[in-house]
């Protein structure tokens, strides 16, 4: 499945682009499940970012690793794929970018995801969406 959220912000480039670090990924996360960062390397190639999810009767743990990352004057991405992921995820590959535009930038979240039932994915999409689309006003607020 496939999700894309498209959100405009009126900081330039450059400072969304450097603003995408631990504080920024502690502030986007929704408040269900609550969020325990475990690890959190950064953006480069390399880097692991892992979090404890509290659904409170059980928690599940999720690392995604950078497997890729490029930065011009136009255009900043890094891509974390899954590698240890939650039950009901089987595929995890989250693509964030950042557009430089005439006045501010674009924050794209790209997402493609698998669960471990085809018929799943569709009910885990409208959920997934919501999270992804809770991101929208902080992003604008963070970066204003």
């Amino acid at each position: 499945m496939h999700i894309k959220i498209k959100t405009k912000v009126a900081a330039s480039f450059e400072k969304v682009r450097s603003g995408f670090d631990q504080q920024l990924f502690t502030i986007l996360n929704p408040p269900f499940p609550p969020v325990k960062l475990i690890r959190f390397d950064g953006s480069k190639k390399g880097d692991l970012v892992s979090l404890q999810l509290n659904f409170i009767l059980f928690k599940q743990l999720w690392t995604s690793e950078i497997v890729e990352e490029n930065t011009n004057g136009q255009q900043f991405y890094f891509v974390d794929e899954g590698i240890k992921l939650p039950f009901f995820l089987k595929y995890w590959r989250h693509k964030h970018v950042v557009n430089n535009l005439k006045n501010g930038a674009q924050v794209v979240d790209d997402i493609h995801f698998k669960t471990p039932f085809f018929l799943f994915d569709f009910l885990m999409y409208p959920l997934l969406w919501a999270q992804f689309i809770y991101r929208k006003p902080i992003y604008r607020k963070y970066f204003k």
